[in-house]
């Protein structure tokens, strides 16, 4: 069996496995896989037909769904976990395929997808609201929460399924309604997800219409971005979309989530542990190809360790194996396209130009013909330029200096996105007071910027958007608060002591 036809086989296997059989093969969307181009199937786009009625059955099964008992949707859910818990290796080929994330990265998105399960379940029966002392006797003052209604969700091709269980598990228990459109170049992820969602549906009761997939390119997104409907459009994808997204959900006010770019810094101070900090950093900057929101982009070093450090990072970057991520060994995989590629390039050249002094990487590298497999870049540079304060989503480290600790921090908040950032640090006061004043939504010690936990919530600040996903109190973007005051005596107090007739 030739190459091309192995991955669309190995595709359309796993599909299977997941409940996806009557895939179309004469549609216009074609699916690539990145490991080295070639084709896996071609489906039928989501009409403006199909997608109105998508949209049309979701409100209409919100007016049920919002009725039936938190614990009662929280069974939906937990049959979903098991599902894919079931599903996980043939979930994480589909990620292999359509991303060209390593198998451990692609298992480890799904687990991210199970782990949400388990912490939506658990808050299923946490709704929790207030009650507050009120002025008025024989009044109860309190806070009570509601289910908000259909939540659309615009997913990026690098998390393909893990961003969609972020927000869907939370949304169902909330009492919401989903429609999703995936990323153009990552359907069938979301295909098998919708399968298997519908499938924990069926066995557990719950309405047929609390889930809908939308396919097709940027104007399927501006539908859901342009539909009354849609009571919250959650989004993840570049800043310039999130420009665009953000005030046309404003002006129909609608809710909004943006989860947006990030240029994510890390600060190194003299006391850090280096041997630590290689590995961190490695995997921070390395890991999906430079591919993730969290990727880390700028390593912000104190001067007396700026050589000896970008040595044991450049000798860590030429010792990654690069190539198929299906191989043994692979560490780094495919970027997504040859335009990833280009703009990679552009960037490094521009940083040449700003007086930056490529270490090493940077280069087209061997792997499967009609791949694009690049070697991760290290570059030191003079200052903050442009380019530096642009995220690149492509394997680049840039490499700045500093000589005191608030010039460091004012380098790492120096840039127009805010979303992950980290210190590595022995000394306690320098690590609280990174804590203290970094501007990003994540800030960690001693540990790279990449690799959230779903208990957590996920997000970040300025350009990154300001949106929060998956653990903590990030449920109350998925429901709507009332204020509620109960009068349980036989007078009629106004509050601060009105007088009225």
């Amino acid at each position: 069996m030739n190459t091309t036809a192995q991955y669309a086989a190995r595709a359309a296997d796993a599909l299977a496995r997941c409940g996806v059989d009557n895939l179309a093969a004469d549609g216009s969307l074609v699916v690539t896989t990145p490991i080295d181009g070639t084709e896996l199937v071609r489906l039928h786009p989501t009409s403006a037909t199909e997608l109105d009625a998508a949209i049309t059955n979701a409100a209409e099964t919100f007016a049920g769904w919002r009725a039936t008992p938190a614990p009662v949707r929280g069974a939906l859910v937990r049959r979903l976990g098991e599902l894919l818990t079931e599903h996980k290796s043939d979930l994480a080929e589909l990620v292999t395929l359509e991303v060209g994330k390593i198998p451990s990265e692609a298992l480890g998105e799904v687990q991210e997808m199970i782990d949400v399960c388990d912490f939506a379940l658990g808050l299923s029966r946490q709704l929790y609201g207030r009650t507050m002392p009120s002025e008025r006797p024989g009044h109860r003052l309190m806070e009570t929460w509601h289910p908000l209604g259909v939540v659309g969700v615009i997913s990026a091709f690098n998390f393909p399924v893990a961003v969609w269980s972020w927000n869907t598990a939370i949304a169902l228990v909330c009492g919401d309604p989903v429609v999703w459109k995936p990323s153009e170049v990552t359907p069938l992820t979301a295909l098998a997800c919708d399968a298997l969602l519908r499938r924990a549906a069926a066995e557990v009761g719950a309405p047929e219409g609390l889930h809908h997939v939308l396919l097709g390119d940027a104007a399927v997104g501006e539908a859901l971005v342009d539909d009354p409907r849609i009571a919250l459009l959650s989004a993840t994808g570049s800043i310039r979309m999130g420009r665009i997204v953000g005030p046309r959900v404003a002006a129909r006010f609608g809710r909004c989530l943006l989860e947006l770019g990030g240029n994510n810094g890390a600060i190194v101070t003299p006391s850090a542990d280096l041997d630590l900090t290689v590995r961190a950093v490695v995997f921070a900057a390395a890991g999906t190809a430079g591919q993730r929101c969290t990727t880390l982009r700028r390593l912000i070093v104190h001067s007396s360790l700026a050589d000896d450090l970008t040595g044991r990072i450049a000798t860590a970057f030429s010792g990654l194996r690069i190539g198929n991520p299906f191989d043994e060994g692979v560490l780094v995989g495919p970027l997504i396209s040859d335009h990833s590629y280009e703009a990679m390039r552009a960037a490094l050249d521009r940083a040449d130009d700003d007086g930056g002094i490529l270490v090493t990487g940077g280069e087209r590298v061997d792997g499967p013909d009609g791949g694009v497999y690049v070697s991760p870049a290290l570059v030191r540079m003079p200052d903050q330029t442009d380019v530096v304060r642009e995220e690149t989503f492509a394997p680049i480290l840039y490499v700045l200096t500093y000589d005191d600790f608030d010039d460091a921090v004012a380098l790492h908040n120096g840039v127009p996105q805010g979303l992950s950032s980290s210190i590595f640090t022995l000394d306690q006061r320098e690590a609280e007071r990174f804590l203290a004043q970094s501007d990003c939504g994540i800030a960690n010690v001693n540990i790279g910027t990449s690799g959230a936990e779903i208990g957590g919530a996920f997000g970040g600040e300025k350009e990154t958007g300001g949106g929060r996903e998956s653990g903590s109190d990030s449920w109350k973007t998925y429901m709507r608060r009332a204020t509620n005051t109960v009068n349980y005596s036989d007078e009629l107090p106004l509050a601060q002591g009105v007088e009225f007739g």
